[in-house]
């Protein structure tokens, strides 16, 4: 472990704040007490180290530490708070820092985390899942890589066949006699092998997406989740599998969010602003948060408008006034949502409503 002279201004019975900047292997950490730095250290990636530098260094204080969400997830939180850390996780992107900042490290990062800490110099953090929703969440997401890779290796099998300048029923080439035709196509051996290799490929992925679809229909079945699920999947344009994924990424309490604004601005469903003066410029969604939760919505959202009047006048209204349909079905993904934590707060199924 290196580390930097401690400054000795520090003794028992303090409020210590804490800054981690984590990798794979280390750990850069920057302690602040009192509105000073008092130490800065590297140190092994390992709780046991860490919680050892803590009690030898700063014994009977109060520490608070932070760490921006990514690398290692929130375990590291929940092992510090079991421990009786106050321990903040905060998304990389709400972190504070100077316009005119040319230089990154993960000393700079450590220090500017431990000093937005002592400050409260921070809009939120994140709100971190129980263990059993996060590896239940963990499933829904699997499923999303298995899914891209399916997309790839399909787009890897039309590139041999465009490569080659060879001829294929494009459209229907993932059906049943599509698949036939790719089985028995006559090729060149280092072709077929090639060919071949690929379908078998698809075959795994497609059978795993099964399998994991059947394992997700059993997490739905779930009591804690049974509530919102329902209350979620009575909604235009959402399916059983959208309204479980949902779930798991909202949560099934969604009291956390104060209101509509805040739940959308979650999902990265606001408009962006970029105002000075007496200009005001707004431009598209400001895109923060998941992307998985908009895709699903939006995707809901071009099933939604054929079923509810309401949602349909939404599409049409805004429109009619950008003529732009992505903004339009991005307008009603968004009163969708907002509707649906209305739904889930409330205990009422969602109902459909005649347009004015």
């Amino acid at each position: 472990m290196s580390t930097r002279k401690m400054n000795k201004a520090i003794i028992e019975d303090k409020d210590i704040f804490l800054g981690l900047e984590d990798s794979k292997r280390t750990w850069k950490v920057n302690v602040r007490s009192g509105g000073m730095e008092v130490h800065q250290t590297t140190m092994p990636a390992q709780l046991e180290v860490l919680l050892g530098y803590l009690k030898n260094g700063f014994p009977k204080c109060r520490i608070h530490l932070m760490y921006e969400a990514g690398f290692k997830g929130f375990g590291l939180h929940d092992d510090l708070v079991a421990r009786g850390i106050h321990c903040v996780v905060i998304p990389p992107h709400l972190v504070t820092e100077a316009k005119v900042s040319k230089i990154k490290t993960d000393k700079r990062d450590a220090r500017r985390l431990a000093k937005i800490l002592e400050n409260g110099d921070y809009q939120s953090q994140c709100f971190v899942p129980d263990q059993e929703r996060r590896e239940d969440r963990q499933i829904s997401r699997t499923l999303v890589g298995i899914q891209k890779e399916i997309k790839a290796t399909k787009n890897r099998v039309m590139k041999l066949f465009d490569f080659h300048g060879i001829a294929v029923p494009e459209r229907k080439l993932w059906s049943k006699a599509g698949m036939l035709f790719l089985r028995n196509v006559e090729l060149s051996e280092p072709l077929k092998v090639s060919l071949d290799a690929l379908l078998v490929v698809l075959a795994v992925l497609e059978e795993t997406k099964k399998k994991l679809r059947v394992y997700l229909f059993g997490i739905a079945k779930k009591p804690r989740y049974a509530k919102a699920f329902k209350l979620i999947e009575s909604m235009p344009g959402i399916s059983w599998f959208t309204a479980i994924r949902l779930v798991l990424e909202l949560g099934e309490d969604l009291n956390r969010f104060s209101s509509g604004k805040h739940i959308a601005s979650f999902a990265g469903l606001v408009c962006s602003e970029y105002s000075t003066g007496d200009e005001v410029r707004k431009g598209g969604i400001t895109h923060i948060g998941s992307s998985l939760i908009r895709t699903m919505l939006v995707e809901c959202a071009w099933v939604a408008i054929r079923k509810d009047p309401v949602l349909s006048n939404k599409f049409h209204r805004v429109y009619s006034s950008v003529h732009r349909k992505k903004t339009a079905i991005v307008a009603v993904a968004r009163m969708m949502l907002v509707r649906l934590r209305a739904c889930v707060i409330s205990g009422t199924p969602y109902q459909l409503c005649v347009a004015n």
